[in-house]
């Protein structure tokens, strides 16, 4: 499983609780980890690059009812 669909996956399963504690913001992911919110998907992105360059993938998934596919930002590569 490649990282952008572990971070799927973990997203997915912590979204029950992510709704109650952070509905709307936009989840970094890394590694099948959460690592931070942000109020845009821009915010998120720019902190993704800053985080990990060179480290190839990462994801931003908004914290809504259901997860959305962002394209290439459920895609970002730094």
């Amino acid at each position: 499983m490649d990282q952008v669909e572990r971070n799927y996956q973990a997203f997915k399963a912590k979204l029950p609780e992510l709704i109650k504690s952070n509905p709307g913001k936009f989840a970094l992911m890394h590694d099948g980890d959460i690592t931070g919110f942000y109020d845009t998907a821009r915010d998120a992105y720019t902190a993704g690059v800053s985080l990990y360059p060179g480290e190839g993938t990462f994801s931003i998934q908004e914290v809504v009812d259901t997860p959305v596919d962002l394209g290439f930002f459920s895609h970002a590569v730094s």
